[in-house]
């Protein structure tokens, strides 16, 4: 994981505002009783400080790759934005069908 994807699922899971204060202020035992900041900035590699995070956060696993609402390399987030409409519709449906 490159630093820039850590930053990347951190704001997308914690809020831009929030992401940097929780990364320089919150100190994990996992990590040697360091911030994320102190761990990354002594050269710990991003992932081992992304899942410190998520597992003393609590993030669900099926968060913790990021947010599913982004274009994939070469599509238009026109695209992405249909398909996120259709998958909802799509479950919406299903929810209300009569059984």
């Amino acid at each position: 994981m490159r630093l820039s994807h850590f930053w990347m699922l951190m704001n997308d899971e914690f809020g831009s505002a929030y992401a940097g204060s929780l990364a320089r202020d919150h100190v994990l035992g996992a990590l040697g009783n360091r911030s994320a900041a102190q761990a990354l900035d002594d050269g710990d590699r991003p992932r081992d400080v992304w899942i410190a995070l998520c597992d003393d956060m609590d993030v669900p696993p099926a968060r913790r790759l990021g947010a599913d609402d982004r274009a994939a390399p070469g599509a238009s987030a026109g695209a992405a934005a249909a398909t996120r409409a259709s998958t909802q519709a799509s479950t919406q449906a299903s929810t209300q069908a009569p059984t």
